[in-house]
């Protein structure tokens, strides 16, 4: 079980919300956010209601500065499970798992270097939970993928096929 507690104002003052599982609407919560204190687990924090918009993967910040939040915005939350199994992910040139594939099993700091294409449009995680980052060495927006099957881009919550590196959510992180 987890634990995360938001604060409105910087290093852990002001109004504050205990969460301790999934909650997809924090906006009756909390105005604003800018200190995360995670007690336990790993979480995924997302900038719009039902885990949509920005996404941050953390675990503790005094402020959304440090934590590369674009804003002070976050208004959902996801508690992430523990995976210490193997790891596998294909991705894919084209939607619909066409085009050229590549399968991983580790992470990859430089997709062009190792894929040869800047744009991944579809994938398939097959095993464990992965991060992707839209610039090379785990920079730029993020976005959480889980086991399943991803036939576009827009699946995982990109607003281009443009990914720069991935890595496995390993824990400890």
């Amino acid at each position: 079980i987890g634990k995360i507690i938001f604060y409105e104002d910087r290093s852990f003052q002001g109004r504050s919300y205990e969460c301790n599982s999934e909650c997809p609407d924090l906006t009756s919560y909390f105005n604003r956010c800018n200190s995360i204190r995670v007690e336990s687990g790993n979480w995924i924090l997302y900038e719009h209601p039902n885990f949509r918009g920005h996404q941050y993967y953390l675990r503790e910040y005094p402020d959304f500065q440090q934590w590369l939040g674009f804003n002070d915005s976050i208004k959902s939350c996801r508690f992430t499970p523990q995976h210490s199994g193997s790891f596998k992910l294909k991705i894919y040139e084209r939607e619909d798992f066409k085009g050229q594939m590549m399968e991983f099993n580790e992470d990859c700091p430089h997709v062009y270097e190792r894929f040869h294409f800047h744009d991944i449009n579809s994938c398939n995680v097959q095993d464990g939970y992965w991060m992707f980052y839209e610039e090379p060495n785990y920079r730029g927006r993020q976005y959480y993928l889980k086991p399943g099957e991803y036939r576009r881009y827009n699946d995982w919550g990109a607003l281009n096929s443009r990914i720069g590196s991935f890595r496995r959510l390993q824990f400890p992180f």
